[in-house]
C-alpha cells in the first residue's frame, strides 16, 4: 500500500490522517471545517496539511466537496458501495482528489451525505459490521443507513442534533435546557414520550411541566434530548433489530440507550477505524 493523507473535512471541524500500510501513522484535528475556510484558500490549506504530515497523495472527504467547500462534486446515487465511490473521485490534480458523497431518492423523499459514506462503508471493509446491516451515525444530522451486500441501499438524515441545539439556544425552552444531558431516568422518560411521535406537543409540555412544578429544570435537557432521540429512533427501528452505532462514546451511549429501550439491540463501532478502512479502500481502488 502506498502511504497517503486522508482528510475527513466536516462543516466545523477537520481531521487529517497520514496512513501507511492501512494504519494511522500520524493525525491532527482542528476547527478548520468548510464553514471556517474561505473558498480561495483551499490550495493553501492542503499545502499546509502536506507540510505537517508529509508530501504525499491526499484524499479529501466530506464538506470540502460541497457548495460551501473547495468545489461542488456531484453525488453518487445509492445504491452504491466503495467501488462506485472510488470510480467517481473528483481529481483536483494527479495527487489530490475529493470523495463525491452519496444521494438517495425515494418518491418525494430525497437525501444526501458527504463524508459519512466513508465511515459507513468502511465499517464493512474493516469487518466491524456484517455486509447486511442497519447503521446509525449520530451527530448534528443523524444518518441511518441500510447496507445490503456491503453497499448502501437507502439512508435517512434526521436533524436531531441541530434541533436540540436550536431549542437550547433559542425560544421558550432555552432557559430550561442549560443543564448537562445524562442517560438516566429523565432521558429514558423522554425516549418513551418521543416514541409517541407527537413531537411538537411533547416539546411544549417541557415548559408546562416546569411551570406547574411537575418536573425540575435540572432534568429538562436530558428529557428533551431523550424526546428528540426517541422520536428519531422510533421512526427507524422495529423490535428485535440490531443497530450498529458509529459515534463518540457519549453521544453513542445516548443512542444505544434509546435503541435498547425501544426493543432494539445496539452495538458501538469505532468510527475512526471505520473511516480509515473506508478511505484506504477507496485509495486502493482508485490507484
Amino acid at each position: 500500500m502506498v502511504a497517503f493523507i486522508a482528510v475527513d473535512w466536516g462543516t466545523t471541524n477537520r481531521r487529517a490522517f497520514r496512513i501507511e500500510d492501512g494504519k494511522v501513522a500520524a493525525t491532527e484535528r482542528d476547527d478548520r471545517g468548510a464553514a471556517n475556510v474561505a473558498s480561495g484558500v483551499y490550495e493553501t490549506e492542503v499545502a499546509g496539511i502536506r507540510a505537517r504530515l508529509g508530501d504525499l497523495p491526499i484524499l479529501l472527504a466530506g464538506m470540502v466537496g460541497s457548495n460551501i467547500g473547495w468545489r461542488s462534486v456531484p453525488y453518487v446515487a445509492a445504491p452504491a458501495g466503495l467501488a462506485e465511490v472510488a470510480a467517481a473521485l473528483d481529481r483536483i490534480d494527479d495527487r489530490t482528489a475529493i470523495v463525491p458523497g452519496l444521494s438517495y431518492r425515494d418518491g418525494v423523499h430525497a437525501d444526501v451525505m458527504r463524508g459519512e459514506e466513508v465511515q459507513l462503508l468502511g465499517a464493512v471493509a474493516a469487518g466491524l459490521v456484517p455486509p447486511d446491516a442497519l447503521l446509525c451515525q449520530p451527530g448534528t444530522h443523524c444518518k441511518w443507513a441500510t447496507l445490503d451486500k456491503g453497499r448502501i441501499t437507502q439512508f435517512t438524515t434526521a436533524m436531531t442534533g441541530e434541533l436540540f441545539a436550536l431549542l437550547r439556544a433559542h425560544g421558550v425552552l432555552s432557559r430550561q435546557l442549560g443543564h448537562p444531558v445524562e442517560p438516566g431516568a429523565a432521558f429514558l422518560e423522554g425516549v418513551a414520550e418521543g416514541a409517541r411521535r407527537d413531537l411538537a406537543a411533547s416539546l411544549f409540555a417541557i415548559r408546562a411541566r416546569g411551570v406547574l412544578g411537575l418536573a425540575h429544570d435540572a432534568q429538562a435537557a436530558s428529557f428533551a434530548s431523550g424526546l428528540l432521540i426517541g422520536a428519531d429512533t422510533a421512526a427507524r427501528i422495529e423490535a428485535g433489530v440490531t443497530v450498529h452505532i458509529l459515534a463518540d462514546p457519549a453521544l453513542g451511549a445516548l443512542y444505544a440507550s434509546a435503541i435498547d429501550a425501544l426493543g432494539g439491540t445496539s452495538h458501538h463501532i469505532d468510527s475512526q477505524a471505520a473511516f480509515v478502512a473506508g478511505i484506504t479502500r477507496i485509495q486502493d481502488l482508485a490507484a
